[in-house]
């Protein structure tokens, strides 16, 4: 059961960013926000958080979400290792 939730969890997000191709710079950036915190909240609850950190957690995720939705570069950040970064296609 938690294997195929954590599946479940993984992949979502995978297949809803397919979806903002045809979407606007602000309505991707809507369902960034939303996304992220949803998520965020979700994985709080998960861990049995309480509500200081589902606060905590979904406005992290809103903020991951906004910055995944913006990035149409298709470029990635990749560490090197030794506290510096190289910008690359994303994999």
């Amino acid at each position: 059961m938690h294997r195929t939730c954590f599946t479940f969890l993984i992949l979502l997000p995978a297949l809803a960013l397919t979806a903002c191709d045809t979407l606007t710079p602000d309505q991707r950036t809507v369902v960034g926000v939303a996304g992220g915190a949803a998520g965020g909240l979700i994985l709080a609850d998960a861990l049995k958080a309480d509500d200081d950190w589902r606060l905590i957690a979904a406005l992290t995720g809103a903020a991951a979400g906004t910055v995944v939705a913006q990035n149409k570069t298709q470029q990635c950040a990749y560490s090197r290792g030794d506290g510096t970064y190289y910008t690359a296609p994303c994999r």
